[in-house]
């Protein structure tokens, strides 16, 4: 079995089998951006690792959505290369019009050693979520391009707007029946509309962590597969840089040093 088959085979079973430790019953997956926190995040414990597009466009200077195909592929070969758990890509749309471009970005990504990705129906072009037909249409060349690849579909309506729960999750049965490993709605965090989601559309479901929502082991407890964390992450430590360089520019000290990662070498830290 090669590495990648190896990876995907992993990152599947802990959706299917839910992990007794570090944290019982669920997979959560933080989000890195680059390969320095990607390393940093496994040396916590965490059983596999995703990206984050607005993580991976703000390391090039960029709001999300603006990293092109061949950055997105170079990324995720980088970073699932530097780990040894399942890398899940976020790639947005699969940055693609049309079916033929989504298959060729799922290929792309089934040529590295990620293990899986996702393809949510928002397009961002047209600033706009795609119909559900034209959406599910899209998750199964998805699936078609990526091969081993686990797939996660998501559902973007409560990222924008549209707080219809029975629409919500319409959809996700539809992306599940058109190929989809795991469904995914960003930004529901009511336990109780999350709850039914689960039990709804009867395949592994993921989460995104947020300040509002429930704790990890109240969604363990509701059948939860997956957590993430989206950019949060890189948004944190973007924070500490922020206000690290204000604090040196406005009062001149450098009380910041207090924060660093604990086991940091001083002379590391301040080279």
């Amino acid at each position: 079995m090669t590495r990648a088959a190896d990876l995907r085979t992993r990152f599947l079973a802990l959706h299917l089998t839910p992990p007794d430790e570090p944290t019982p019953g669920i997979l959560v997956m933080p989000n890195a951006f680059d390969i320095g926190s990607a390393k940093l995040i496994v040396t916590t414990g965490a059983l596999a690792v995703a990206t984050t597009s607005s993580g991976h466009a703000a390391t090039l200077g960029r709001p999300d959505q603006h990293v092109t195909r061949p950055e997105l592929v170079e990324h995720a070969a980088a970073l699932s290369a530097a780990v040894d758990v399942p890398l899940s890509v976020d790639s947005e749309d699969c940055l693609a019009d049309d079916l033929g471009g989504v298959e060729h970005t799922a290929a792309l990504l089934a040529a590295t050693d990620a293990a899986g990705f996702s393809i949510e129906d928002y397009d961002p072009r047209a600033a706009a979520i795609r119909s559900v037909g034209d959406a599910a249409e899209r998750v199964a060349a998805a699936k078609h391009g990526g091969g081993d690849l686990v797939l996660t579909a998501r559902a973007e309506n409560h990222l924008h707007g549209v707080v219809d729960l029975d629409d919500t999750i319409a959809r996700l049965i539809a992306y599940r029946d058109a190929g989809a490993d795991v469904v995914y709605a960003p930004g529901l965090a009511d336990l109780a509309d999350i709850s039914r989601l689960v039990d709804e559309v009867d395949c592994p479901v993921n989460v995104l962590a947020r300040p509002d929502s429930p704790t990890v082991a109240q969604l363990a407890a509701a059948g939860v597969a997956r957590i993430s964390v989206g950019g949060m992450f890189t948004w944190a430590a973007y924070g500490a840089v922020a206000r690290a360089a204000e604090e040196l520019l406005s009062a001149g000290t450098s009380t910041y040093v207090d924060g660093v990662l604990p086991g940091t070498v001083r002379s590391t830290a301040f080279s």
